[in-house]
């Protein structure tokens, strides 16, 4: 019987032979944290009386970049302490979402394992990589072992096909996909996405996809390594690091498989206050909004924000919409400056501001008032989680709240394309 992506890459770490259902201890290639949970991370490691760390870890200022209060400032200010002592790598304010400057890093590889002290590290599985959130101590027994347990998953393949209708993006195909299979319909699976419409889609949206996976339950998803993926690490890669990506075999044992046919998708919008009740946008026409936000680690990458820019250029956001853009790296938003978007955001009336993911997570940059609708790139839209547990949060794609952002209310992109 032929093993999944998950079977190998825990195989390859446990240095014996693996398959769903089974225990086992596995090497740690890469961990890292950020400022809502290195907090804790340090005190462990504090704690166990480490001297050096067993596995490479890095550490990102992005959930309160730059800090909005005197405590976030001491967090801030006890992980560059730790950084230096441990001579680790620390993105500090201003450099991005983890999500999006550790795989810019080069750091991470496809067929490494990873954890992260942040639920939406299974992006990195875009690249290949068997990447996880855990818990802050379960992370520092990692930085103490270079191990960690895992039980390996049960895998579900999603193939993905049809012709990709206009105004249809990787934001809407997972969000459709959540919709069918559930907020707990793939707790601690595995998922793989195969399909022609996978093999045609760039790298920002397989990231995108692959975000979103833990919103159905699931513990890493996984895209095809491909000569897509060999030219987006290619020139971030250095030529002695040696890449071994791990391939699903034709007789892998799956769980379930599903096709999802998106010929007929239409722009999807999830309602609050969950990820899988999901509606087409042009059902909520008369829904106004009081903010739009775009960004996040879902959705804030160079191709996210050309589709904005597409259709904002030389129109404005409504009357009383606050529109707010955060790019999801310096990287992403030096690019986006060169192209001439962010002159195209300011002149449409958002405030773009530093790449981090204050918005998302309701730290600073646009907390809703009561009662208070959004629109956002995000990925949850659970009561509370931009600040505020009594504003209403709308999950769509980049150029769902674009549109939404010039009507004053959520509308259907596609009258903008």
């Amino acid at each position: 019987m032929g093993k999944t992506i998950a079977e190998k890459i825990l195989s390859a770490h446990a240095g014996r032979s693996l398959s769903a259902g089974d225990f086992a201890i596995c090497n740690v290639d890469f961990a890292f944290g950020q400022d809502g949970t290195s907090s804790i991370i340090i005190d462990r490691v504090r704690e166990l009386g480490l001297k050096k760390l067993s596995t490479k870890f890095c550490m990102v200022i992005d959930h309160s970049a730059p800090s909005p209060s005197e405590g976030v400032s001491k967090v801030h200010k006890k992980m560059r302490i730790f950084a230096d002592e441990y001579k680790t790598r620390l993105y500090d304010i201003g450099c991005g979402v983890c999500h999006q400057v550790i795989p810019e890093s080069g750091e991470v590889l496809p067929g490494d394992l990873v954890l992260g002290a942040d639920s939406h590290t299974c992006t990195y599985g875009a690249l290949g990589v068997f990447s996880t959130g855990v818990g802050s101590t379960d992370l520092a027994i990692a930085l103490s072992t270079g191990k960690n347990w895992f039980k390996v998953p049960e895998t579900f393949k999603i193939i993905v096909t049809g012709k990709v209708p206009k105004g249809i993006y990787p934001k809407d195909i997972i969000l459709h996909a959540i919709q069918l299979i559930g907020a707990d319909g793939a707790t601690y699976k595995a998922v793989e996405f195969v399909g022609p419409v996978i093999d045609k889609m760039d790298m920002d949206g397989r990231f995108t996809i692959c975000n979103m996976v833990v919103e159905m339950g699931a513990k890493a998803g996984f895209m095809p390594y491909d000569l897509l993926t060999a030219a987006w690490l290619k020139s971030r890669v250095p030529k002695s690091r040696k890449i071994k990506p791990q391939v699903a075999d034709v007789d892998a044992r799956y769980e379930k498989i599903l096709e999802l046919d998106v010929s007929r998708l239409t722009p999807r919008v999830a309602v609050p206050h969950q990820v899988d009740t999901v509606v087409s946008a042009f059902e909520l026409k008369g829904v106004k909004i009081n903010e739009a936000f775009l960004g996040t680690c879902t959705n804030g990458r160079f191709s996210d924000l050309k589709v904005a820019a597409a259709i904002l250029k030389s129109r404005k956001a409504a009357p009383g919409v606050k529109f707010i853009i955060a790019p999801s790296s310096k990287e992403v938003y030096l690019k986006a400056l060169r192209a001439g978007f962010i002159e195209i955001f300011i002149k449409a009336g958002a405030a773009v501001v530093a790449p981090g993911c204050g918005p998302c997570v309701g730290t600073h940059n646009g907390v809703p008032a009561d009662a208070e609708i959004v629109i956002s790139s995000a990925n949850r839209n659970f009561k509370g989680r931009m600040g505020n547990p009594n504003a209403f949060i709308y999950l769509a794609s980049p150029a769902t709240v674009a549109a939404s952002a010039i009507k004053g209310r959520i509308a259907d992109p596609r009258q903008y394309l």
